[in-house]
């Protein structure tokens, strides 16, 4: 219980000095909101000072920053300036889908990142291993963006096989989710072998052939011995796949979190900005929350 509250004090700032900084990058950012809102309309001093006080810019930035915060706090997120709409309300609509998204792709990647892992442990030294590790390191070295256009042109220009863009189902969601796994099958094969061979190579290892025991009940002793490190690699994972979203849903057109962060920053839409930053900050302290839990599980002795 300790831990979970010294974690969730941690988290509180980490959130809030981020919301900060946030809230000063894009006061300092190029252009402004009036200029935004006009557009290619007669900017007069009368609609400047209308725009100034309908949202509070004459305000010091201390000053918007506690009211936005103050709003936050007693659960209202404020209202979206291009749009007009209760920003809670927009990201009701586009969390699911960036959700989905990230789930898929993490569990085409532990689907194949974690038997290519086991793989090149057990063949360490042979081709399949040399396979196996060129097969991550270039996963690695690819940016889900880059894989995304590959992918698009491949299978949904060349052969057809799924959609070009937009929802409507697993299937459209398959070319994005493979184009986030790509780089996280590398994270996942490199950690997993590594844990993995370094247990193979454990003195109780050695003991458990000696007395006869079964390959495979070896292996499953010392597959859950490794889960610490792999643990660590999914938890990267998954955060890099909520940081990552953005530039593939932008490829895909997908109305996800990522398209609007990237819609709302271009507009210099403060509110949208600053509640996509506290929300994706929270979902990143939540995963690394249930990774800590999870080496709890897996090795009594974190616990202590």
């Amino acid at each position: 219980m300790r831990f979970l509250l010294r974690r969730l004090a941690g988290t509180a700032v980490v959130v809030l000095l981020l919301s900060i900084g946030v809230f000063c990058l894009l006061y300092v950012a190029p252009g402004s909101i009036q200029q935004t809102l006009l557009g290619t309309r007669p900017a007069t001093p009368d609609t400047i000072a209308a725009i100034q006080a309908r949202y509070h810019l004459n305000d010091p930035v201390a000053v918007q920053y506690l009211r936005w915060l103050g709003g936050v706090l007693g659960g209202d997120l404020g209202t979206s300036i291009r749009t007009g709409a209760p920003v809670a309300d927009m990201l009701g609509q586009r969390l699911p889908l960036t959700l989905g998204l990230v789930g898929y792709g993490t569990l085409l990647a532990a689907l194949a990142g974690l038997p290519l892992g086991v793989l090149g442990a057990l063949r360490r030294g042979r081709i399949a291993d040399r396979l196996v590790v060129t097969a991550g390191v270039v996963g690695l070295s690819a940016p889900p963006f880059a894989v995304g256009l590959l992918l698009l042109v491949v299978f949904a220009l060349w052969l057809g096989w799924f959609p070009v863009y937009g929802t409507g189902g697993l299937w459209h969601l398959t070319l994005p989710a493979a184009a986030l796994a790509a780089g996280a099958v590398g994270m996942l094969v490199r950690y997993s072998r590594a844990a993995l061979v370094r247990e193979l190579e454990q003195d109780y290892v050695v003991f458990a052939h000696a007395r006869g025991l079964s390959g495979p009940l070896v292996l499953y002793y010392a597959a859950r011995n490794s889960l610490v490190p792999v643990l660590t690699a999914t938890g990267l994972v998954v955060t890099g796949m909520l940081a990552g979203t953005v530039l593939v849903e932008v490829t895909f057109a997908l109305p996800g979190m990522g398209s609007l962060l990237v819609d709302s920053v271009t507009f210099k839409d403060v509110p949208v900005v600053q509640a996509l930053a506290l929300l994706l900050t929270l979902l990143i302290a939540a995963v690394n929350l249930l990774v800590d839990v999870g080496y709890s599980l897996a090795d009594p002795r974190v616990r202590l």
